[in-house]
């Protein structure tokens, strides 16, 4: 039985997407539920599965083809046997035959490797090739043992932190181009769904926005010295570490409610006021850079925000992030000093009116009653609309986190 392979359906916040990668051709067999098709729209990535046990009749939509939601991109035939079938009974017929030669050996012992690979998912062997990852020696914890993209995963960022020498992603982007000395080699590639996305946004918000960046400066020291205080005691009863992130959250939490205009969104001419904190963690991956919003953070505990921080950023990782997992958000926090950066000026995540920028922590001396003394110090850079925030909401909003981040007590007394 013939069936149409559909394009999923998006969100209304979502017009059109991209075939990104077909994982199946033509005539290839697939079991239920084996990745298809990856189709990239402008934030997330969308994978197609196989609805049965069949092969690829046609494909309607290539590579590089804009769909619309619901589209049709192929077509699928149920029970059919395809290619990988057919090898499969090659294989198992050369394994019978005792007697062939050297050659015949060498096509028997492919043609097993070829079988072999079958346990590995589409998605999961495309990313052991652009990491040199060998199959076999990834752990699979998917169906009958087969080897999952994030497990892949998990053995190339465990090779990374082991100092294991793993090719990088980005590697094949670029490629191997003997040239003769002097020449200077190129390569033009289209921008992802997600990165032109990206870039048009950021040129909105700062053709549209009156954008403007305060400054101020933090001693980390009372945080690091709690943190490690209660670290312990911390990680056995919530079973996650401490992070700075999470006290950054809740400090900027207790200033949104004093400074109402920080957490609200222009809307054409209105300014919508919103009773509520959901605020973003910006997030970057190989793809580009992405902000899932950790909803109400209110009613949140330190332990709470950590672990939705630490669940949001295996799913980016992975790229699994749901749209609604980044839809919405009243106020976002961008940590810039976890690759080193000493002071920027972050930009709006429209239609927000601020962005809290974080920093490296560096010791410089400081005067402290009267002496000089060394200190961990970060940089704070608060971007705002000034069409909507007046500078003084501005500098008092980040004043107030200052003083919250340098006497914790406060964030707990609301003072």
């Amino acid at each position: 039985m013939s069936t149409e392979i559909k394009a999923p359906v998006f969100p209304e916040s979502v017009a059109e997407g991209t075939v990104a990668t077909w994982h199946k051709q033509p005539g290839e067999a697939c079991s239920r539920d084996d990745l298809i098709v990856d189709i990239e729209t402008d934030k997330v990535v969308l994978e197609v599965v196989a609805p049965a046990d069949g092969v690829i009749e046609d494909i309607l939509k290539g590579e590089g083809d804009t769909v619309e939601s619901g589209e049709v991109i192929g077509k699928f035939k149920e029970g059919a046997k395809g290619e990988s079938g057919s090898a499969d009974s090659k294989a198992s017929s050369a394994e019978s035959d005792s007697d062939t030669d050297s050659d015949k050996g060498e096509a028997k012992a492919e043609q097993s490797q070829n079988s072999g690979d079958a346990i590995l998912s589409p998605a999961a062997r495309k990313l052991a090739d652009e990491n040199d990852v060998d199959p076999s020696a990834v752990k699979g914890t998917g169906k009958d043992g087969r080897v999952t993209k994030e497990d892949v995963q998990n053995h190339v960022d465990a090779a990374k932190s082991s100092g294991g020498s793993s090719k990088p992603a980005e590697s094949a982007a670029m490629p191997e181009v003997n040239v003769a000395a002097g020449e200077r080699p190129e390569k033009r590639v289209p921008m992802t769904r997600l990165r032109a996305s990206i870039a048009k946004r950021l040129v909105n918000a700062q053709q549209t926005a009156a954008m403007l960046t305060t400054f101020n400066e933090v001693d980390m020291g009372p945080i690091m010295e709690l943190r490690k205080q209660y670290q312990d005691s911390f990680v056995k009863r919530h079973d996650i570490k401490l992070g700075f992130m999470s006290f950054f959250a809740k400090a900027a939490t207790e200033a949104l409610k004093r400074f109402p205009a920080v957490n609200a969104s222009i809307d054409g001419n209105d300014m919508v006021y919103h009773g509520y904190q959901d605020v973003g963690v910006a997030v970057s991956t190989e793809r580009g850079l992405v902000v899932p919003v950790i909803r109400d953070v209110d009613a949140l505990g330190l332990a709470d925000i950590e672990k939705k921080i630490v669940e949001y950023g295996t799913k980016a990782k992975g790229g699994k992030l749901a749209i609604d997992d980044m839809t919405g958000g009243t106020f976002t926090i961008t940590n810039g000093g976890i690759f080193g950066s000493l002071l920027s000026t972050p930009i709006l995540n429209p239609p927000q009116t601020a962005i809290l920028g974080m920093h490296k922590i560096q010791e410089r001396p400081m005067a402290v009653n009267g002496k000089v003394e060394i200190r961990p110090m970060m940089y704070l850079a608060l971007s705002y609309d000034h069409r909507m925030v007046d500078g003084k909401e501005a500098v008092q909003f980040l004043v107030a986190i200052k003083e919250m981040l340098e006497d914790p007590a406060r964030i707990l007394l609301d003072v």
